[in-house]
Parts: structure tokens; sequence; C-alpha cells
């Protein structure tokens, strides 16, 4: 059943005609399985086949909103929520502070939040089958716990995963918010394009998720992509770059605001900062070619490791056009062949798009493979221009 409701979910609309021809097999054996997804609700008629000659063949595919998953991009100060779904479309989306009481208190909001956006848009909240969260820390595959996850107070002490699946009462799935984020710009952008890519999120802190053959990469551990703790800018050996990192420590938020104010004896915040610079302030200039700098050595480490077809570039810093013109300046200057740089294209949505790719993939193995070991269905992206209209 998977491989045929893969042709749908690709293909559609579809002739059931079509998807014997792509799936070998009979055409009996389709239309029994596509009669019994029809009757269950999962697929519908759409019409039929356009020309003169000969029968009309019946068109066929997925029923949208027979099922939704939720995508959770969970930070620091904001927690956002979208619905999605089963042609990963965005159906509604939520926003709220994140809760500074930290450990249970964040999956009673997140649970609250999924519910009620569900309610509030008259969507049963059973039509929720899979929620994937993504979380500024590393899911450890061993012990399936949040670490390095400073931003969220007590997320490290509690079973997040099945404290919010008691809740919600489905399937969750937690990612680092930076791997969603480099799995969303694939999916939406260069899936079967350009499959080895670098996504590059510079803020509060610094860090890399990284598809490479269009799978994404975890590590042993799943702390692949914290180059935040790459052994160069401040001092590797202090303690404080055990904690921190040393490459973080002279690069994100905190970085820049401390050094702009020891250098000008002033405070501004970083989008000061990068106005001021636009106004000829050299101190601000000097302040940010020094963390493009730094930030350029590291995409240089990693390019010169995995050659990624492109390196994309986000988060609050990383997103202005100012810094990353910066970063590849000082990439020429410090590396023999060209890195492409660009500026992501999902922005603060990317790791939302990255959760509702899993979710999706996830949700329609679960109802079609029918149990099958290493049965797997590739859910093609929406449209990019319409996430965009709805993104922003």
């Amino acid at each position: 059943m998977s491989s045929i409701v893969q042709a749908i979910t690709t293909y559609g609309p579809i002739s059931r005609a079509s998807v014997a021809k792509m799936t070998g097999y009979s055409k009996q054996t389709v239309s029994e399985i596509v009669g019994s997804l029809e009757q269950d609700g999962w697929v519908q008629t759409v019409g039929r086949t356009e020309g003169s000659v000969g029968r009309r063949a019946v068109v066929y595919e997925i029923v949208p909103d027979a099922a939704l998953v939720a995508s959770i991009d969970l930070g620091g100060t904001k927690v956002r929520v979208a619905l999605c779904n089963l042609a990963g479309a965005v159906v509604v989306e939520s926003t709220e502070p994140t809760t500074q009481e930290g450990g249970q208190a964040v999956v009673d909001q997140i649970a609250t939040i999924i519910v009620n956006t569900a309610r509030m848009n008259n969507i049963a909240s059973e039509k929720v089958r899979v929620a994937v969260v993504g979380v500024p820390g590393v899911l450890d595959a061993k012990t399936g716990n949040i670490k390095f996850a400073p931003n969220i107070q007590g997320i490290d002490k509690i079973d997040f995963i099945g404290s919010l699946q008691e809740r919600l009462g489905i399937e969750v799935l937690v990612e680092n918010d930076v791997n969603l984020a480099a799995l969303g710009e694939h999916w939406m952008t260069r899936q079967g394009e350009r499959d080895d890519l670098v996504f590059l999120s510079i803020g509060t802190g610094i860090g890399a998720g990284l598809v490479i053959g269009g799978q994404l990469v975890r590590g042993a551990t799943g702390a692949a992509g914290e180059i935040g703790y790459i052994p160069f800018g401040a001092d590797p050996y202090e303690a404080e770059s055990k904690q921190v990192g040393a490459l973080e420590r002279v690069t994100a938020t905190r970085a820049i605001l401390d050094e702009y104010a020891k250098l000008s004896g002033s405070t501004k915040t970083v989008p000061e900062i990068f106005e001021a610079s636009l106004k000829g302030d050299t101190v601000a200039t000097d302040v940010l070619r020094s963390a493009a700098s730094y930030i350029a050595r590291a995409v240089a480490s990693i390019a010169a490791v995995v050659d990624p077809a492109c390196v994309i570039i986000g988060g609050s810093i990383g997103s202005r056009s100012e810094l990353i013109e910066m970063i590849e300046a000082e990439i020429n200057r410090c590396f023999p062949r060209l890195i492409p740089v660009e500026a992501s294209v999902l922005g603060n949505h990317a790791a939302l798009a990255g959760g509702a790719s899993i979710a999706l993939s996830r949700l329609h193995i679960s109802l079609f493979s029918g149990g099958l070991a290493g049965a797997e269905i590739i859910i093609p992206p929406p449209a990019l221009k319409t996430y965009q209209e709805y993104a922003v």
C-alpha cells in the first residue's frame, strides 16, 4: 500500500492506471487498494483525465485534511506551533512567549497550544496524529534525554518526550532546532537538486545542521553540528568554553554586545550595532567583521570536511545581509575554493518546515505501510510561494 500512496501523494491527481504503471502492481490490485483508501477517507476523486479519445479516467489525490501533524519550534523566548495537513500545507499557526517556569511547564504549554489552536479553528483534536518538536539542544540518541539546552530551564531534568506524549496521546518526536531548519530548507527549496548542504544558524548561539546525500547527519550521540564548540575564537581551554563553546563566545549575540560595549564605552542592541555600522560607526563595523571572520573560519572548516553544495545562513543575526557579505569576503580570504553562501529562504519558519517534513513522513508510514520494516514515504513539499506568503 505504501508505494501506491507514495505515487498518489507525489503525482496526484493521478489515475489508477498510471499508479499501476508506476508501482508495477496490477490494475485490479491498485483499484482494490485505492477503493479501500477512498472508503476510509484517505483519498478522493478530483475529476477525470482530459482528452477526447476513449473513456476519461477518474483521477485521485490524497485528502489533505484527513489528518494533521503538529510542528513545534521551541525557543528560549518564543514557541511556535504549526498544524499542517497531509499535503504539507500550513493550516494554522500560533505563537506565544515561552514560559520561563521551565521543565514540565514547557510540556504543558506546548500541549495546551496544540489543543487550543485546533479547537479555536474548529479542528477536531484527534485529527492531529504526530508532533515534532524542535529544541535548542541535543537529543541523546541512547537515553532520549535532551542535553545542552541552557535556554530552556529544567528541560534536561524531565522525560520531555514521554511527558508530552502522555499529555497529547500521540507520537512525539524531538529534534535539534537547527537540524530541523536544515531539513526545512532542503525539503522546501533544494530537495533532489542540492542534497549536500549546511544550514548555519547565528543568533543567541551558533549551530549547524548538515544534510549529506539528502539525509540529516546527527552523529553518534546526536551532537553533530554543535559548531559553537569548535576550539578557536576564545581560549578553548577555559572553563567557560566547555560550557558555552569557544567559537560561540566570539560570534553570538552576547559576544557582539560585550565587544561593542568594551570598545565603544556605550551599549547598543544587536540591530542598533548593525545600523550604526551602516551609518559609518567604525567600531560597530570592526566588531561585526571580527565575528564574520570567525564564522568564515568555521564555514571553511566544515567545507574542508564535507564539501557542501552550499551553506545557508539564518538566525536572528545570520539573516542580516551585511553579515553574510562580510562572511563571504572572509571565506574568500582564507579558503582556496568557492563556497556558495546564501541567506535562508524560510527565515524563522525553517525549523517548522523541517518538523512538518519529518512528522508527515512518519504519519504516512504509520498509516499506510502496514508495519512493513524499512518502509519509506517521501512527502513532496507544498508550493514555496504559498508557504512564504503564509510565513510572512
